[in-house]
Parts: C-alpha cells; structure tokens; sequence
C-alpha cells in the first residue's frame, strides 16, 4: 500500500500541495496563535520550530510504508494564499488503518475550506492508499471539529474520559471515524460524485 500524489490534488476551490520553506511566513500566520493551539498536540510555533518541521517529517510527499504520514498546505485557487494544512497518517498495512488531522487559519474559518480539504484527504486515503477506516481525533471541546467531522458523516464512535493529561488539564478525546463501504455509499461515482468535486489536475497534523 503505498500514496505518491500527483501535486497539486485540486478541489473545487483549493489546492493541497507539499510544504516549502517558502510557506514559513504563512504557516507562522496561524501556528503561532495560542487559540489555533489550544485543543492540538502543540504549542504556538516559533521561527525555528516551523524550519525543523519543513527539514523532517513536513517534507516527505508520499507514504511508502505504515508509520508515515503526509502534511499537505491548503492554498486558496484565487489568492495562492497558504491557509492551512492537513495531514494523512498511515497507522498500519495489516488493518489498512489511517488517521487524518486538520489545522486552519482562522482569519479563513467559516466558509468550508476546512471541510473542502479533509474531504480531499478522505479521497487519498480511501480511493488511493486504499484504506479500511480512517480515524480522527478531536479534542472533546473543540467544536469547530466536531461539526467538521459530522460535515464528512465520520461516527462518533467514543468519547474516552479524561482520556489524557493535556496542556495543565485533563481532556476528554472524541474518535471520529469511517470505513470504506461507507465512503464508497457515499461517492458510488468515484471523484466525481464529492461535494466539493476534485478537479483533475497535473495530477492529529502535528
């Protein structure tokens, strides 16, 4: 099982490419911010943080082998604005299982964008790296991602209690999920059957 995009996957009204040193400015826009930090696995990036993640695991661009990941900027078609990223975790070849993460600029919340891009990412993981279930977990307070996650008809499947000691409290954790004969009742005519079509093209996001 294997992932090797052609870039840039293009929807509708976004494009989802690999991450470049050029995109530091962008990627430091929305990173840097303690509310986009407050119910992710990070804390608000610096400079020097964002240049180690272009160095390491943001710069790799297919998945090969289970334990990889790709993280992917979503630019605005219109405006080439960076104006957030999603990412694709392969978890294991043997249950054909994945996770997919998604952080956003809030200065771009509230149009769909978000929704727009993860419901692309669902399409490389089920159409194309050819996955059973893909998960997503959501911070039981952050309902921004919850609707998201309801948006793509992903389960709520658990809510594990005080499932972590995160960031000077313990948190709930929500797990979203869906598995491929639900997608594939969902899109029976493949790419073209998306609500926010894919356009042919050329070809827990930490």
């Amino acid at each position: 099982m294997e992932l090797r995009p052609d870039y840039p996957v293009r929807t509708a009204r976004l494009l989802l490419r690999p991450l470049s040193a050029a995109d530091t400015d962008a990627l430091l826009s929305y990173r840097s911010l303690a509310e986009v930090c407050r119910f992710v696995p990070f804390e608000p990036m610096t400079v020097a943080v964002v240049a180690g993640k272009l160095e390491d695991g943001w710069s790799r661009t297919q998945i090969t082998a289970e334990g990889e990941a790709v993280t992917l900027g979503i630019e605005l078609i219109d405006t080439s604005q960076l104006i957030g990223d999603v990412m694709l975790h392969f978890h294991s070849a043997t249950h054909r299982g994945g996770e997919v993460g998604w952080v956003l600029n809030p200065s771009y919340s509230g149009c769909g964008y978000a929704t727009e891009a993860v419901h692309a990412v669902l399409h490389l993981a089920f159409d194309q790296l050819g996955l059973h279930r893909v998960i997503a977990r959501v911070d039981a307070r952050n309902e921004a991602s919850l609707r998201l996650g309801a948006r793509l008809r992903m389960r709520r499947e658990a809510r594990l209690i005080g499932n972590e000691w995160f960031k000077g409290a313990w948190s709930d954790e929500i797990d979203l999920a869906l598995l491929e004969d639900e997608w594939a009742a969902q899109h029976p005519a493949g790419l073209g059957s998306c609500a926010w079509p894919l356009v042919a093209s050329s070809r827990a996001p930490r």
